[in-house]
Parts: structure tokens; C-alpha cells; sequence
């Protein structure tokens, strides 16, 4: 009987183990991490491009468009096994200049303002690559062997156009 029931503990052990976070991915910082003591040391109408890259550092990304501003973009993710790349605490803070490069507005944008986008699943045809399964499976029957030819590139010795 304390055998069934070592057996038992140990079986309620290796079911259990799995979820402990020893056996969870570590999470990790993707982008750069504006705090909320550097935010507070930006004052719009003060400030410059100049002051906020050397208190933030570059840019994760910058405006196309439009009025200038930065993006300072960062979350923490932890990879999952056999599912999806997780994303949590996701920040987005928002830096806009004026003409003159001064600061003119700052933001901080949270998960829940963001905007999902949607991927596209479409494939772009390539011609020529449509093969059924039995061409797929015995497409290359015959081609090399013995009797097999060997198709020569051209300018190669041999194939008639080198002379």
C-alpha cells in the first residue's frame, strides 16, 4: 500500500512540475523602456529633439508623414511553447516636435488604445509550381540514372554554342 500511494505522489509530482514557473520561459524586454521619471523631465515647449534622444536614446520608430514625432515602443514577451509569442505590458510613448524640433506634446499610449492589424493570409501564385500530389511524388522519376540526359546550361563545353 505505501507503495501505491509513493507511486501516486510522484505521478501528482510529475503532473504539477510542468507548471512551475522553473520550467516557464524567462520574460524578456523588447524595445526601449521610457520611465515615468524620464517622462516627467520632458517639458514641451522646452525641450528639443536633441534633449529627448540624449534622455530616451534614438527612436524605435519615427513618423513618415505628417508632423514629426518619435515612437518609443517597448513590451516584455515570454515565448511559449507550441503556441504564440506572448506580449505583455506593451508601451508606446508618443514624443511630437514642432518646425523648430521643441517639443510640442507627449504621450503614452497603452494596450488598450492600440489598433489591431490584421494579417493578410493570401499566397502570391508563382506560375509553374502547380504539381499535383503524384507529381510531386514522382516528379523526379527517370532523371537521374544511367539512361538519364543531363541538361547542359548554355555556354557550357559541350553544348554547342561555345564555338
Amino acid at each position: 500500500m505505501a507503495r501505491w500511494r509513493a507511486a501516486a505522489l510522484a505521478l501528482g509530482l510529475l503532473v504539477a512540475l510542468p507548471g512551475c514557473s522553473v520550467f516557464d520561459a524567462p520574460v524578456v524586454q523588447r524595445g526601449n523602456r521610457v520611465t515615468e521619471d524620464q517622462l516627467k523631465e520632458i517639458t514641451p515647449g522646452v525641450q528639443t529633439r536633441q534633449d529627448v534622444q540624449t534622455l530616451l536614446g534614438s527612436p524605435t520608430q519615427t513618423s513618415t508623414f505628417g508632423d514629426p514625432t518619435w515612437y518609443y515602443i517597448s513590451s516584455n514577451t515570454r515565448q511559449r511553447p507550441g503556441r504564440e509569442l506572448m506580449v505583455t505590458d506593451q508601451q508606446t510613448v508618443s514624443i511630437t516636435f514642432d518646425q523648430n524640433g521643441v517639443v510640442r506634446a507627449v504621450k503614452v499610449i497603452g494596450e488598450d488604445e492600440g489598433k489591431p492589424v490584421p494579417m493578410v493570409s493570401r499566397v502570391t501564385p508563382t506560375p509553374g509550381n502547380d504539381r499535383s500530389l503524384l507529381q510531386a511524388l514522382f516528379g523526379n522519376v527517370g532523371r537521374i540514372g544511367p539512361g538519364a540526359s543531363i541538361p547542359t546550361s548554355p555556354g557550357a563545353p559541350g553544348s554547342g554554342t561555345g564555338r
